[in-house]
């Protein structure tokens, strides 16, 4: 691992490796009483195995996940917030373990805080995921921060998207958290993977909380113990984990993970999606705010098969772009019957190149993305 570059001495992992050197070392030193050494050395195999052999099985396709700590320690991005579950820590400035440069503003938004007073320019709102929070770009590199360069200085776009979020954030972000940094002229929502994720889940919430918005502590790790944080032992990783399950008050009330794929629509998602776009516009409109809805693109080159990447627990990668395809056309039939504009950017001049995964654009797509965007923009944000 340290020959192939994935164990840095300075990190997570390589406190890991320490720790369990330190427990060899204290075995050698405890062998003059036997008993007590053998409780050290029998730590030492479950820590052993639970990290660095569950890693290996991992890596050969036999686990789904690892008790092994990354490589690099990934600074904190977000908070605990208890409407939204995880909102963006305020005027943040950061490198992410990808040597990504990341900044929040004043207002825990994604991006630079305004040079100068915002008086006499027309501010944008742009809501999504972590499509639209752009996890794959650095500063300045978003398809947001893109759009503002295209638009140029009369404009002020702001990126409220975070990791994870769906219409049930986005229709929350906008009844009570729209107008950071003032009323805006017109609100650009990037909408429809994140819905995805709730597809054929059972008796499905009404706002997704009976899994998505608690999976969304431990997606962004803004849980006080336990979740999805991986310390330097197996074995405490697994307490906390325990604790947080059976202690915690913020629980799944169901898990889909684990469960067999589903293919084809899911109805009662698709209600559940138009609901809160219907709601959205009507909050913008009767607030004077135009609403530009996008449908979302996906990496065609990267999904396909029966396998299924994590983030969906109940599709399958074949099925997640004709899902997609359907939500769009059902996210424009609705918006024409509101009024509101509807943004279909061509999938087919979106290359593999253009993401740095299932759908996350590169710093290539991200221009060309904002490029096709800023026209519409201009035309109806005036």
């Amino acid at each position: 691992m340290r020959l192939s570059g994935e164990l840095p001495l300075r990190g997570p992992r390589g406190e890991y490796f320490l720790y369990l050197f330190i427990l060899l070392v204290l075995v050698l030193a405890l062998v003059r009483w036997p008993r007590l050494a053998a409780v050290v050395l029998a730590l030492a195999a479950f820590e052993l195995a639970w990290g660095a052999g569950l890693f290996a099985l991992y890596r050969a396709g036999f686990a789904s996940a690892s008790l092994m700590p990354p490589g690099r320690f990934e600074p904190q991005r977000f908070q605990w917030h208890p409407l939204l579950q995880a909102v963006p820590i305020p005027s943040l400035k950061l490198t992410s373990s990808t040597g990504l440069a990341i900044e929040h503003t004043r207002e825990g938004t994604r991006g630079r805080d305004p040079a100068g007073s915002l008086e006499g320019r027309t501010i944008v709102a742009t809501f999504g995921g972590s499509t639209t929070y752009d996890i794959g770009a650095g500063a300045g590199d978003t398809w947001p921060d893109r759009l503002a360069e295209a638009l140029g200085d009369r404009y002020f776009v702001v990126n409220h998207g975070v990791p994870g979020y769906t219409t049930a954030e986005h229709l929350i972000q906008t009844a009570f958290y729209q107008d950071k940094f003032g009323k805006p002229r017109c609100a650009i929502y990037y909408v429809g993977w994140n819905d995805l994720r709730n597809a054929h889940i059972a008796n499905l919430d009404p706002a997704y909380a009976d899994f998505h918005l608690p999976s969304q502590i431990d997606s962004q790790k803004v849980r006080r113990v336990g979740g999805s944080h991986v310390t330097f032992s197996p074995l405490l990783t697994l307490l906390m984990r325990f604790a947080s399950a059976h202690l915690d008050t913020a629980r799944y009330f169901t898990d889909p993970y684990g469960k067999p794929p589903v293919s084809g629509d899911d109805p009662a998602l698709d209600a559940i999606y138009q609901r809160n776009i219907r709601a959205i516009s009507a909050i913008n409109r009767q607030r004077g705010v135009s609403t530009i809805w996008v449908g979302q693109l996906l990496n065609r080159e990267r999904l396909g098969g029966e396998g299924r990447y994590g983030w969906l627990p109940l599709v399958r990668d074949r099925d997640l772009w004709p899902m997609q395809q359907d939500l769009n056309a059902l996210l424009e039939r609705t918006a024409r019957e509101l009024g509101d504009v509807y943004v279909g950017v061509s999938a087919q001049f979106f290359t593999g190149a253009d993401f740095v995964d299932q759908g996350h654009f590169s710093k290539q797509g991200a221009r060309r993305f904002a490029d096709d965007l800023a026209p519409i923009v201009r035309d109806n944000c005036r």
